[in-house]
């Protein structure tokens, strides 16, 4: 019979990631174990009855031995479950800094969801207004964003990129997407090339179509920067409540998901892993643009028929082109996806949704944008909707209608006659496609 040591997936030793801390204290009780149960699995020396003929046969010590090989695995068993529950709950212990590239809202609720997790941890917010800055370290509270919102002690803003990135263990990129790849350029020096990027932005660059998980290593000058996207149904004033939220984070590199995911976790934010990272970025950029659409129908009182047909032909328009871009399906269906839809398309705190109602109640696009002071950005993601169409050869017509409206091209009367002149067809599998 083998010996234990052959059983080599069964150690906790083989479930050690490399940045592990835990060290030697439990390799005796391992090792005795693992002598325990060899012993009870031993073949018999020359001249001497073999064990396992005892086990089975023995009537004495049979079922002595037997038992103590059950205690032995059991106790190897508990040990190996215990020290891998230890192991990821290491990310948390051994990040000491987490830098923040942004003071907006979502930058902000995840600021202080940090580092309320850990109060030993600095968590580094960069932003570009000082007195902003100076109001943070001082007041704790961001006076431009969730200003009714006290934030922990150990968030200390600051206007300085260098002191900012200096030493983290981990960035959260909260920056825009229109103004990511001048702003990283900008800091680009002081960016340790294997710090972990966790793209909270959500769209796609106008002029590039290129997403997240592009412009920051092209941006950086690094294509091995380690790239995460963080996304799914979450507002940031509901964080801030710690109200229960559930995201995605998703990576190429499994580990590093699965790194975020112990680093993010917490009793009110569940985080899920995923390897699609096309899937999660390109459905959370177009879903801003689809509730725009939704505002739209719901500025002009158009009534909740209109609302439930346009979201779900949206939602087909969206898995179209995901699809051909490669994104899983699953990920579609998935919090990122349908999740992040229905409450971006139906909830008032959307700042998209906000954008098309007032389209729909007849203000004006330069009017509505002037009056935010936060960024929609399925404003700029539109205008990339018909390059992308046009590039996969998908038809859009709903998430294209929108793009035509912000350009000035289709009033929202109109785009609803349109769409409502369609030619009627049957949902067959080559429809869904896209055909």
């Amino acid at each position: 019979m083998a010996s234990l040591h052959s059983y080599s997936s069964l150690s906790p030793l083989s479930h050690a990631p490399d940045h592990c801390p835990i060290k030697p204290p439990f390799i005796p009780f391992v090792s005795r174990t693992v002598a325990v149960l060899n012993q009870g699995l031993a073949p018999a020396e020359e001249g001497k009855k073999p064990i396992s003929s005892a086990v089975s046969g023995g009537r004495e010590g049979g079922k002595d031995q037997r038992r103590a090989v059950r205690i032995a695995w059991e106790k190897l068993v508990r040990w190996s479950r215990s020290w891998r529950s230890k192991a990821r709950s290491d990310v948390l212990e051994q990040t000491k800094k987490v830098v923040v590239l942004g003071g907006g809202s979502f930058g902000t609720a995840m600021a202080a969801h940090l580092a309320g997790k850990k109060a030993e941890m600095e968590v580094a917010m960069l932003v570009r207004d000082d007195q902003c800055c100076h109001l943070i370290n001082e007041t704790h509270h961001n006076c431009k964003y969730l200003p009714d919102f006290k934030l922990p002690d150990n968030v200390v803003a600051t206007t300085s990129p260098k002191d900012a990135l200096l030493g983290a263990d981990f960035c959260l990129h909260a920056v825009p997407v229109q103004f990511s790849s001048s702003f990283l350029e900008g800091i680009s020096w002081h960016v340790d090339p294997n710090l972990p990027f966790i793209s909270l932005s959500k769209g796609l660059e106008l002029n590039t179509l290129r997403m997240m998980s592009q412009i920051i290593p092209q941006a950086l000058k690094n294509p091995r920067q380690p790239f995460i996207v963080l996304s799914g149904p979450s507002f940031a004033v509901e964080l801030m409540k710690k109200l229960p939220t559930a995201m995605v984070a998703a990576s190429k590199d499994k580990k590093l998901a699965n790194a975020v995911q112990q680093l993010l976790a917490s009793p009110n934010l569940r985080i899920s892993s995923s390897s699609d990272v096309t899937g999660v970025e390109i459905t959370g950029a177009l879903k801003n643009v689809l509730a725009i659409a939704a505002g739209i129908v719901e500025g002009m009182n158009l009534g909740n028929n209109c609302m439930a047909a346009l979201v779900a032909q949206g939602c087909s328009e969206i898995r179209w082109l995901a699809t051909k871009m490669g994104a899983k399906p699953t990920t579609l269906t998935g919090l990122s996806g349908s999740g992040d839809i229905m409450l971006t398309c139906f909830v008032n705190l959307s700042r998209n949704r906000t954008v098309g109602l007032r389209l729909g109640s007849g203000e004006r696009l330069e009017d509505i944008l002037n009056s935010m002071n936060q960024v929609a950005e399925g404003v700029s993601t539109a205008g990339a909707v018909i390059a992308l169409a046009q590039k996969y050869h998908v038809k859009m017509p709903v998430l294209t209608a929108v793009a035509r409206i912000i350009d000035n091209e289709l009033t929202p009367k109109k785009a609803v006659m349109e769409l409502m002149s369609l030619p009627q067809v049957m949902q067959t599998p080559s429809t869904f496609k896209g055909s």
